[in-house]
């Protein structure tokens, strides 16, 4: 095990007030430095009790006793670092954690620096590098999808599925290079049709992969979303519906919302990060054409258009010309005010949104078909969190050098050149690779995937 000489602890829960309180201690010393700390109830120290074991007392420091609290131990290997680890329960007032956690490095720890447990727990085979990075997922999940997928990949769902497309990358590298370094012990060379016909399987398993990453971000991070339409289509009212209060001003008068207005908002499991424009119109106003401005620069770079339309009144000028800018863009149109009598084009408009919901924002008739319309443009509805997603730029710069290498490799038996290039390119893939699951990871790496986490984790 790559057990560290400094013994380290850090507060675990949050830097608020609450319930309890935890300070974790991690390390060789982790026992000797809580009995410093901790007055058990009964007779038997931290130093004696068995491991997953919790014993009650009292915490002090050089002024005296100040709280109640409960010490878990959990002995070597078999703990979250892989090492010795004592976890103290106190009453979770700020103070009083932060003074227990002053006691404790008076006693001997270190401070933690960030994501060291969760490090540890790496470089002791306690977790896959992907196990590791979904920790912060984990904690950082905003829904069921994103929680569910974090924690398929801190069980290992993406592990495997690398692990299966590093595997024939590897057994068809060594294959190739006992052909080509051995060649009297008569091994079967490897038929060129069969050799692509493999690594086109390889380059469809990354592709997949690669194809799932935007929809797991999605989940995880949530999509800039943009409501747009001209002036009083009901923006703001729809705004103010899914805020779930007033955000934004609603009247009557052309040109009320000049600035853009934002809000995160959770959609049924997709977090929305929303923003309500100006509206689309020619206008001499030099303030509200500001706002207009604003509005066509958030529609080229919006994840997600909500494009809002009064079904009580005929297709505008204006209408006509968002439909024309949502070509190629994933939106949804929201054919607003469906309380009021039906004016509106709809035939015009289905044909080109393929995602179109009733709905009244004054009333939130039609909420859910916009829940399930948001979630089918986002493709969000058919991930399988379980399957194992890409989650990182990281993991995602590996996959694509990996299909990179494997796409060469395949190149390389097209143009009929030697095994050896075709070798050097497997190579290529199969080190990517290595480095997404960190079997073959550089401490650089490590530091910038772990200094992304939080001091406690």
């Amino acid at each position: 095990m790559a057990n560290s000489d400094r013994t380290i602890a850090a507060i675990s829960t949050p830097q608020a007030a609450g319930g309890i309180g935890i300070v974790r201690i991690s390390g060789t010393d982790a026992r000797r430095v809580a009995s410093r700390v901790f007055r058990p109830s009964g007779g038997k120290s931290i130093e004696e009790a068995k491991g997953y074991t919790a014993l009650f007392g009292r915490v002090a420091d050089g002024e005296g006793e100040f709280d109640e609290a409960v010490a878990l131990v959990f002995s070597q290997p078999k703990s979250y670092t892989g090492e010795d680890v004592v976890e103290l329960s106190c009453h979770g007032g700020l103070f009083l954690v932060k003074r227990l956690l002053a006691a404790v490095l008076r006693a001997g720890a270190q401070p933690a620096e960030p994501g060291e447990f969760t490090r540890r727990a790496f470089l002791n085979g306690k977790l896959s590098l992907t196990g590791a990075e979904a920790v912060m997922d984990l904690i950082g999940a905003q829904g069921k999808q994103a929680a569910a997928a974090a924690l398929a990949a801190k069980d290992g769902a993406l592990g495997r599925r690398i692990d299966a497309v590093k595997e024939t990358i590897l057994s068809l590298s060594a294959h190739l290079a006992a052909w080509v370094d051995y060649p009297e012990d008569d091994i079967p060379a490897l038929e060129p049709q069969a050799l692509e016909r493999e690594l086109a399987a390889v380059q469809g398993e990354l592709d997949r992969l690669l194809a799932g990453f935007e929809q797991g971000r999605i989940i995880r991070e949530g999509v800039e979303t943009v409501l747009a339409g001209r002036p009083n289509v009901g923006k703001s009212t729809l705004m103010n519906l899914l805020s779930g209060c007033e955000r934004s001003i609603v009247t009557d008068i052309p040109g009320t919302t000049r600035d853009v207005v934002e809000e995160t908002v959770r959609l049924g499991d997709v977090v929305l990060r929303l923003a309500d424009t100006a509206g689309l119109r020619e206008t001499e106003n030099p303030v509200e054409a500001a706002g207009v401005a604003r509005t066509r620069e958030r529609l080229k770079r919006a994840g997600l258009v909500l494009a809002v339309f009064d079904t009580s009144a005929p297709l505008s000028e204006e209408d006509r010309s968002l439909l024309q800018e949502l070509k190629g863009s994933r939106a949804v149109a929201v054919l607003n005010k469906t309380d009021l009598p039906g004016r509106i084009e709809e035939e015009e408009i289905r044909a080109a949104v393929s995602q179109v919901v009733e709905l009244s924002a004054a009333t939130g008739q039609g909420y859910d078909a916009l829940t399930k319309a948001v979630e089918t443009a986002l493709g969000t509805g058919e991930i399988d969190p379980a399957a194992g997603m890409l989650a990182t730029e990281r993991q995602k710069a590996c996959a694509l050098r990996a299909r990179e290498g494997v796409g060469q490799a395949a190149e390389a038996i097209r143009a009929g050149m030697t095994l050896d290039a075709v070798s050097v390119a497997l190579d290529d893939a199969a080190a990517a690779l290595l480095e997404l699951t960190g079997e073959r990871v550089t401490d650089a790496v490590l530091d910038e995937v772990f200094a992304r986490f939080c001091v406690g984790k």
